[in-house]
């Protein structure tokens, strides 16, 4: 049987680690998300998994 087209591209991300992740968010918040990636001249998935990364940092040394 024959793959669609988003079950191909999700096969394809899941086989490089990459998962979807569709959150609900106040639009200042993702407004702000924008802005600061924007600031920082990341995407804003990197600029997000930077994020969390220092976030795990700080909770580890507290």
């Amino acid at each position: 049987m024959a793959l669609s087209r988003s079950e191909i591209v999700a096969r394809s991300d899941l086989k490089r680690g990459y998962k979807n992740k569709a959150l609900k968010l106040p639009l200042t918040t993702i407004a702000e998300i924008e802005r600061l990636a924007e600031e920082k001249g990341l995407s804003q998935a990197q600029f997000i998994v930077q994020l969390v990364a220092q976030f795990g940092e700080q909770v580890k040394g507290a």
